[in-house]
């Protein structure tokens, strides 16, 4: 069995260069994500549900328009113009933010924002699966989604630290995550060829009945496992706000967010490398058993001691869920298919995870903090039983 230590070093230097890319982007969209809420409640005045709801629609539009790049990076057979598209609008809405002065205006910035990642999502991933050898699929998707987590993590740090030196000016911060922003678009234009292999157009419709009837009952039923997690993974948004209700300082709110990552990227990887070699539904009911736990700490209690457990319980269960989704999306869906295949995916998992945050946004309005989280890991429990009982019927199936 390969181990981390030993397979790192084979993977090729394009998905290198897509983690650093991933990188950056992700310095610049966490300096300003993590601050966001604070700013939107804080300074704009905007309401608790109103968060939830730009958040939702924000991350929901990602992953909708996920399925149309995805498909038209089959049609064509490229992949790389519209990731650059994709991280050149986000790099783009970054000032955005700096001159917005009203909830309005964040809600526009945010969904350029968020456009952006959509564009670039679905031909990325396709991008490194197509670029990774088939026996090193999932450390490959683990090592980007670690170097895109280690982003994650240091943008709320230098969050953190401007917000000290800059008396909590939240538009400063958000002018200098530009930066970032335009240099990993950089990164990516030198740094990353295409291969040759998806260079050929196909000339045909990716979504058209006949095409998607090629992706089998397995494809599907890991798109069904993906929207029951996003059903019960809402926006990290109340993870901020639940910390500040504990009475952390402005400054410090970030410190959320670098927490989460930290765990994120330490394991992302690992857990990456582990998929190759290890009983998928395993790691997806560990997955949910971790972040069952984290749900119920963060509705037990506000206090740090709490909170921060739960905190990281989730960056933990992000670690073992999101790359082993992702590689199970490649494996279970044709090479030609693989843009338009995680388009589909991610735009199951984009209504959930709209109807997940306005719900959340709802909840916490009417009901409090804590049943949030109470109704978070219900649905969690949900899909937690739907991984069992399907693994149960399909061994029974096969005996």
């Amino acid at each position: 069995m390969n181990k981390p230590t030993s397979t790192w070093r084979r993977i090729p230097a394009g998905i290198w260069a897509l983690g650093l890319v991933s990188l950056l982007a992700d310095v610049a969209s966490e300096m300003v994500h993590s601050l966001l809420p604070v700013f939107l409640v804080s300074v704009l005045g905007t309401s608790v549900w109103v968060v939830g709801l730009i958040e939702g629609v924000a991350e929901s539009t990602a992953l909708m328009v996920k399925v149309f790049s995805g498909a038209l990076s089959d049609y064509v057979g490229k992949r790389k113009p519209l990731v650059v598209f994709g991280y050149g609008l986000g790099a783009a809405s970054k000032p955005l933010f700096a001159l917005a002065g009203t909830a309005d205006m964040v809600f526009g910035a945010r969904l350029i924002d968020r456009i952006g990642k959509g564009i670039r999502g679905a031909p990325r991933d396709a991008l490194v699966a197509d670029l990774a050898p088939p026996e090193l699929r999932g450390a490959s998707f683990g090592l980007r989604q670690a170097l895109d987590t280690v982003g994650a993590f240091l943008g709320p740090l230098l969050a953190v630290g401007l917000m000290l030196l800059w008396a909590n000016d939240f538009r400063a911060v958000f002018w200098v995550a530009a930066i970032p922003g335009f240099l990993s678009v950089a990164v990516l234009v030198i740094g990353i060829r295409e291969p040759a292999s998806t260079g050929a157009p196909r000339r045909a419709n990716p979504i058209s009945r006949r095409q998607l009837k090629r992706l089998g009952p397995a494809y599907w039923w890991v798109v069904g496992i993906g929207a029951c997690f996003m059903l019960a993974r809402f926006s990290e948004a109340f993870l901020v706000l639940r910390v500040q209700q504990g009475g952390l300082p402005l400054a410090y709110v970030p410190l959320v967010l670098v927490a989460m990552n930290l765990v994120y990227a330490a394991f992302a990887y690992p857990f990456g490398a582990l998929a190759d070699t290890t009983r998928h539904s395993r790691l997806l009911v560990g997955g949910l058993v971790i972040l069952i736990a984290a749900d119920a700490m963060l509705a037990w209690s506000n206090h740090w001691t709490w909170a921060w457990a739960g905190i990281s319980l989730w960056g933990l269960h992000m670690a073992m869920t999101q790359g082993l989704l992702a590689t199970m999306v490649a494996a279970t869906a044709p090479a030609d298919l693989r843009g338009t295949a995680f388009g589909v995916f991610n735009l199951a998992s984009g209504v959930a995870m709209l109807l997940a945050s306005v719900l959340a946004g709802v909840v916490w309005d009417q009901f409090g903090a804590a049943y949030t989280f109470v109704v978070g890991g219900t649905f969690g429990v949900v899909a937690l039983v739907a991984i069992v009982v399907y693994e149960r019927v399909h061994k029974a199936a096969a005996a």
